[in-house]
This record gives C-alpha cells, structure tokens and sequence, in this order.
C-alpha cells in the first residue's frame, strides 16, 4: 500500500497551519511563562488525553531542559501527572474538578495556570480557568479549532487555527520545542 498521497496532504496541511500561527502570540505566551519565572512563580500546566501528554512534556522541557542550565529553575507542576489524586477528585467530587480542585488554596501572586485544550472547551479545564481568574492569577490557554472558551477567557492564547485534533496537538508540542529553543538562544545555552 502506498500512503504517499495521504502523508503528503498531512505534511502540506501542517506546513499550512505553522504560517498561519501568530507569532505575536507566542512571543505573550513565551513572556508570561518567563514573567513566572523571574518572579519564582509556580506554573501549573494541564489537560486531557494527548493535552494531558503534552502537559508532562512541557513540564519535563522547563523543569529538566531549561532548569538543567539555569541557576534559578523552572517551577512547573503539571497536575494531571498524579493520577491517583485525579482519581480520587473524579471519584468522589466529580471529573470536572480535577483540576480546579487541585488549585485551589495554592495560587500565588506570580504564579502562572496553563489550560490546554485542543477543543477549547474541556469542561474541567474551563472550570480550572475560572477558579483562577477569580484568584487573579495570570492564565494562558493553548487551543486549536476555534479555541472555544478557552480562547475567549485567558489573558494570553496561544491558538492553533484548524479544527483538526492531530495538528493541533502536533503544533502545541511544536509552541513547546519553539519557546524552549528560543530561552536556550537569548539565555546564551550553547549547543542546543
């Protein structure tokens, strides 16, 4: 069997949809994480399925990639990573409080909350947001689709144009890669 035809269109739509990303946004989104930073704030990172992966990965970028050559580290917590505290908030309480649940009496000023949600609009995500725009605590949102209410609640977004899961998934790890490469330039990183 040959997928040629198929691979090509994928890697064209890819290619199509990195043109079509706002630079201007990843550079706030890139400054709100680094504004954490200098303030020692903690970054909280989240999602669901493949945003739940990608928050990890984020996680373990700043935390161990960055942090491994700065002085001062990263403070990422990326709450869908203890799974049997999400199971137990789930169970007893409800599973669209796994995350706000998880914030709540922890929030700092200089602290930063990262909701990612292919859709825009995962429900516990949305309820996370929320609880910490109460608190005034600074948000970034990193959506594809339209970015549904994500989008329209968070300080800064981040948003992949395409109402397709698998690119926009692609591209939120490629915002990862991207800011982490840009602080290893400015911050003089070498060979990296």
């Amino acid at each position: 069997m040959d997928y040629s035809k198929e691979i090509t269109r994928y890697l064209s739509l890819e290619k199509e949809i990195i043109d079509a990303l706002s630079t201007e946004d990843i550079n706030r989104g890139l400054n709100e994480i680094v504004s954490a930073y200098d303030l020692e704030g903690t970054i909280y990172i989240f999602g669901n399925g493949g945003s739940a992966a990608t928050a990890s990965h984020y996680a373990n970028d700043f935390n161990k990639g960055i942090s491994e050559y700065t002085q001062k580290k990263f403070r990422f917590i990326c709450l869908n990573d203890n799974v049997p505290t999400i199971m137990a908030i789930a169970n007893d309480i409800g599973y669209d409080e796994i995350f706000r649940f998880q914030l709540r009496g922890r929030l700092r000023e200089g602290d930063l909350v990262i909701g990612i949600s292919g859709s825009g609009n995962s429900k516990n995500v949305i309820n996370a947001l929320e609880y910490t725009k109460e608190c005034g605590i600074r948000t970034l949102g990193i959506t594809g689709y339209d970015g549904g209410k994500v989008k329209q609640m968070v300080d800064v977004s981040m948003h992949v144009p395409i109402k397709n899961m698998q690119i926009s998934e692609d591209i939120h790890m490629i915002f990862d890669h991207l800011m982490m490469s840009v602080l290893y330039e400015v911050w003089g990183i070498a060979g990296h």
